[in-house]
């Protein structure tokens, strides 16, 4: 197995590392453990433990704090992560505006704050990298902290980053995120590495660290709102495709829907076009409904919600035949509005379309769950560095 970036494996001061990383990987996880009980969970002695725990104090990566009490003996002293030892920036952006968040190396949230903006907007375009730093300084002053205290900054977007032209892709109703150099801006002007990730995948980030999806690597999130997307889990790795657009079923052609011809123009448009998309987005069930705006009130309705419930089972019917995933979470507006009655006709109508019979579950996530995963993806990021003490 390889070792930190530029030492050598199996060399003391690889060990050291490894052993540290699990120590504040364990403080993470668990929160304040005592110096015995971070030794009993790696197997360490006391003493190779009390070197760890003394090396990352010195490193400013964990403090006590208190002792635990209730015990025989004399009280053990606890330890655990130094909060401000490093901090991070989310971001999810959506056509109507950008929110962020800056939380601390434990995850804990320190300051939010929302721009609205537009993304059609036509002088969007070129202020996209002003009002990301808008938004991300809102959230900084909310937490008292600046631009120096970021270690990582994570983007949620529609559409997905071509990884062979650094162009995003399967978004061109965010005309102002198309610039190969976006990236580069971006981390200059907020001092941190930026990375911008597909918004369904990080809603299965989320799923997975805190949602239905905790029990499964296998899995298919389907996000049905005004648009509709997936994020592919396979064997607890995301599927991204050749040019990131694994998961764009929106475009995925139907019995009974047109076909979704035009590329990028067609679809721009969630109420128009063609393809899965045009079936089972918001729009399509509004529409279903007689125009009401309220999506509760059209799938309380028997006939809207069997019709619904037929259209998704026979898109979900071709990915489950592709990729055969242990579970299939339901998530977005269309999914959360339905509830289990949704999801019950969804189950029913997968009967005899498709051989494989995964779960199906509804995502029961509070919040913004593409912001939930891009914190924890900016937060795995950060670690990796803040983490890693052989370069220390």
């Amino acid at each position: 197995m390889a070792g930190p970036a530029g030492s050598t494996p199996g060399t003391p001061s690889v060990l050291r590392a490894m052993n540290d990383r699990a120590a504040l990987d364990l403080l993470v996880a668990h929160g304040p453990l005592t110096r015995t009980r971070i030794g009993e969970l790696t197997g360490l002695s006391k003493p190779t433990t009390s070197q760890i725990l003394g090396r990352l104090e010195s490193a400013g990566l964990v403090r006590t704090t208190g002792s635990q009490t209730g015990r025989p003996g004399p009280n053990a002293v606890l330890y655990e992560i130094r909060p401000d030892a490093a901090h991070v920036a989310a971001l999810s952006a959506d056509p109507n505006g950008i929110t962020a968040t800056v939380a601390d190396i434990t995850g804990a949230e320190r300051g939010r704050h929302r721009i609205e903006a537009a993304a059609v907007a036509r002088d969007v375009r070129h202020r996209t990298a002003q009002l990301v730093t808008e938004a991300v300084d809102g959230a900084l002053a909310r937490a008292g902290l600046g631009h120096d205290d970021l270690t990582a900054t994570v983007i949620g977007t529609p559409g997905a980053i071509d990884p062979g032209t650094g162009r995003l892709r399967y978004a061109p109703h965010l005309p102002g995120w198309h610039s190969r150099t976006l990236r580069a801006e971006l981390a200059e002007v907020l001092g941190t590495p930026v990375s911008i990730e597909n918004d369904v995948n990080l809603a299965a980030v989320a799923e997975q660290y805190e949602g239905a999806a905790q029990d499964h690597d296998d899995f298919v999130l389907a996000y049905v709102d005004e648009g509709v997307g997936a994020a592919i889990v396979l064997g607890g790795v995301l599927l991204r495709g050749a040019t990131g657009g694994a998961g764009e079923i929106g475009y995925m052609p139907l019995p009974g829907a047109p076909l979704a011809r035009g590329g990028d123009a067609v679809a721009a448009r969630t109420d128009a076009g063609g393809g899965f998309q045009s079936l089972v987005a918001a729009p399509a069930v509004r529409q279903l409904a007689g125009g009401t705006d309220d999506l509760s009130v059209a799938l309380a309705r028997d006939d809207v919600l069997d019709e619904v419930a037929r259209r998704l089972a026979t898109g979900l019917a071709a990915v489950v035949a592709v990729v055969d995933p242990q579970l299939v979470v339901l998530s977005g507006q269309v999914a959360k509005a339905g509830g289990d009655a949704l999801r019950e006709r969804v189950e029913a109508e997968l009967t005899g379309l498709a051989l494989p019979r995964p779960q199906l579950r509804i995502s029961e996530l509070s919040g913004d769950p593409i912001l939930t995963g891009a914190l924890r993806t900016a937060l795995t990021e950060a670690r990796a560095t803040v983490f890693d003490t052989s370069t220390a």
